[in-house]
């Protein structure tokens, strides 16, 4: 029998993986410590999905004023890069590779999390969503818009953050520029009604990306950094396309090839609630910016082992992440090569405390 593409290594010129499942990042909410720091734990959690090609980290918040969710092993301080170094490590002796995602929500929290400030954030719109706090779900405010010093100063944030993720053992970072975040909110104009250097037209709100992306590479080769964004996305996080969407997304995925970077990842995004329609959409975004872009490219959401197999035989990515599968099956390469069932992970301990829902999912060897 012919070997699946899936469990088959991948080889560019920036990006060596042993097959091409990649894990997802997925929120965990698991530092529950006053330093949110990575954990023993954590580490653990990581190391039993090892055999991933890649595994991407959850998204890892770059400093105080990136924080909108309670719980997150963040990576701004001395003590958080000790923490990742445990996940980085057990990784490694798993024969592991693992990048970090860089993370700010922007207008995604509250004061609550944000000692008693506004969440920073493009413009003064208020997302009309909610974050996770210490009080739970809780609704968001009315962002402060940033000032051209806050986001010069973000800009280094990020920076000191991919810098802090290579001393902490990364393989490399990939920055959040997805699912109604920071710089989703810069790129929609529903978010976004700046008239500075940073709004108006489609080069000025896709500015700050790479802005970021030429900061980072003063200190970290773009070699070990991948980008990850969300076409799609629409009516969530308080973001919906609007006439100039596709269009600036096809500038920022064509330009990006002037950057050698690790790789692309499309977050796919669909509202339509029929399975067969819904992975036409996913797989037809992913088809659109493929024909764009040169690099390697990884696409996501809702995979199985079959319909990933499809399309990386009909050339639409490089290499496919799934997300939730990995959460009750740490061993998700071998049961795909076993093409053994995979178990349903409990959506109620997904932002819990503690190894329930977390590590103590068995693998096919417990089994």
């Amino acid at each position: 029998m012919n070997t699946m593409i899936l469990l088959t290594p991948y080889l560019s010129e920036n990006l060596e993986v042993k097959n091409r499942v990649v894990m997802a990042p997925m929120t965990r909410s698991r530092a529950d410590n006053e330093e949110l720091m990575a954990t023993d734990l954590i580490a653990e959690y990581y190391a039993q999905r090892a055999s991933a090609g890649l595994i991407i980290t959850e998204g890892t918040q770059i400093s105080q004023e990136a924080i909108g969710y309670i719980n997150v092993p963040d990576i701004y301080t001395s003590k958080q890069i000790e923490g990742w170094k445990k996940v980085t490590d057990a990784v490694h002796e798993k024969g592991g590779k693992i990048f970090a995602q860089l993370w700010h929500v922007g207008r995604i929290s509250h004061p609550n999390v944000l000692h008693g400030k506004l969440p920073l954030a493009p413009s003064a719109i208020n997302p009309l969503w909610q974050c996770y706090t210490k009080n739970g779900f809780t609704d968001t405010v009315t962002p402060k818009a940033m000032s051209l010093e806050e986001i010069q100063q973000t800009i280094l944030d990020f920076q000191q953050a991919a810098v802090n993720a290579m001393e902490a053992g990364f393989d490399g970072v990939e920055l959040h520029a997805a699912n109604g975040y920071l710089f989703h909110q810069f790129f929609a104009k529903c978010s976004n009604i700046r008239t500075d250097l940073y709004g108006g037209s489609i080069e000025n709100r896709a500015r700050f990306l790479f802005d970021v992306l030429e900061k980072i590479k003063e200190k970290v080769p773009l070699s070990k950094v991948g980008v990850r964004i969300a076409p799609s996305f629409t009516d969530a996080f308080g973001i919906v396309t609007d006439d100039e969407t596709v269009p600036l997304f096809e500038y920022i995925v064509t330009r990006l090839n002037d950057y050698s970077l690790a790789y692309l990842h499309i977050s796919g995004y669909t509202l339509e609630k029929d399975k067969i329609k819904a992975e036409r959409l996913v797989l037809d975004t992913a088809k659109h910016y493929r024909k764009l872009y040169k690099g390697t490219y990884m696409i996501n959401k809702g995979f199985t082992r079959e319909l990933a197999e499809v399309a990386l035989e009909e050339e639409i990515a490089d290499l496919i992440s799934f997300g939730e599968p990995f959460i009750s099956n740490p061993d998700l390469v071998e049961r795909f090569r076993e093409n053994a069932p995979l178990l349903t992970p409990d959506r109620n301990t997904y932002y819990t405390p503690g190894a329930k829902g977390y590590t103590d999912y068995p693998s096919l060897a417990d089994a």
